[in-house]
Formats: structure tokens, C-alpha cells, sequence
């Protein structure tokens, strides 16, 4: 079994992770990155995409349950546990996949309703998690594609949806009224005599 560092980040040099960018000002904003090592190949180009940027009063309301969640499974597993410290903190790829999942439906939350968006994260299997992190990322993926397709659905599918802001939709005429409207029928003709 290999060692892992963190949340079961291995800790093998140039490995798939992801880790998150704590600030020391208490105020700066939080970064998820998922950082696709060297896969073994050390000739290949490092990449590194920052999936999130994460308000801190934000972070500050779901952190405590993501944390609890992975080191509840990461003992499981008989692997050391993590906390969240100022620094980078590296996340095995799964686990980072999950957190962008809680992150990125808390993003455009209130403080008040990251409760109800953690409480219904961790409702979720982690197979689930993964799934909902692939239509994510594939679609809308980077830090500043925060408002589109499946990005927005999280928010809407894990909050309790009392702050989601729709127009009222208007009823356009259609055009068969429009036509019944202009359409005669025999007994019209009839009525003005025109046959």
C-alpha cells in the first residue's frame, strides 16, 4: 500500500490530485485545483486547472462536513486522516471531485443555505458525487465558468430552492389562435351571405 499525505493524496511525486489553496488572511477567498500530475512520464507537461474559487465565509460553512466525511471513509480504509490547514492541502482525485461537487453548489449560496446543501451532499453516495462531478466539469468545469448548465444545477438540485430567482413566464399567443381567429367557416359565409 502506498503513503498517502492529507486526504489520501498519494504521495508519490507527479500524481493525479487535487488540493485546495488555503489563505492565511482570513477573508481571501478559497481555490479547489485538480492538478493532473506527470502520470509517471516526468518528460510530460504538468497540468493544473483551478476548478473553483470559493468566497472564505462560504468555505468556512461546508468545510467541517466534507472533512468529517473523508476522514470517516478515508479510516475506513486504514489510511491516515486529513485536516484543513493554511497551505496547500491535497486531496486524493475522488475526494477532490466530491469537494468540487459541495463547492460548486455552494457557490452561489447563502451562508444559511450551505447547511441545507452540505446536509444533502452527504446524502449522496460517492459514486454519485463522481457522476454529477463528470456532466459538471465536461460542460463548465473552470473557476470562471461558474453560471452555466450543470454548474447552476447544483445549486438548484442541493439547496432547498427558496432563493432561485425565475421570471415569471409570459403566455405568447399562438399562432393557432391566431389563425382560428382569422379562419371562417362555412357558416360564416353563410351568416354574411357570400354564398
Amino acid at each position: 500500500m502506498s503513503s498517502t499525505t492529507d486526504f489520501g493524496a498519494s504521495a508519490e511525486f507527479g500524481m493525479h490530485h487535487f488540493y485546495v489553496d488555503i489563505p492565511a488572511t482570513p477573508r481571501d477567498a478559497v481555490c479547489i485545483y485538480e492538478d493532473f500530475g506527470f502520470d509517471g512520464d516526468e518528460a510530460r507537461r504538468e497540468t493544473v486547472e483551478c476548478r473553483l474559487i470559493l468566497a472564505r465565509e462560504l468555505w468556512n460553512k461546508i468545510r467541517d462536513d466534507a472533512r468529517r466525511d473523508f476522514n470517516a471513509r478515508l479510516k475506513n480504509k486504514k489510511q491516515s486522516t486529513g485536516g484543513w490547514t493554511i497551505g496547500k492541502v491535497k486531496l486524493d482525485r475522488f475526494l477532490g471531485r466530491e469537494l468540487c461537487v459541495l463547492g460548486w453548489a455552494a457557490e452561489h449560496a447563502s451562508p444559511d443555505e450551505c447547511l441545507v446543501i452540505s446536509q444533502k451532499w452527504l446524502a449522496l453516495r460517492p459514486e454519485e458525487r463522481w457522476w454529477l462531478y463528470s456532466k459538471t466539469a465536461s460542460e463548465a468545469g473552470l473557476a470562471n465558468q461558474s453560471g452555466r448548465g450543470w454548474r447552476k444545477a447544483l445549486y438548484c438540485a442541493l439547496s432547498d430552492g427558496s432563493n432561485i430567482k425565475l421570471e415569471p413566464k409570459k403566455k405568447p399567443k399562438t399562432k393557432e389562435k391566431q389563425e382560428q381567429q382569422e379562419t371562417l367557416t362555412l357558416f360564416d359565409f353563410l351568416e354574411k351571405g357570400d354564398i
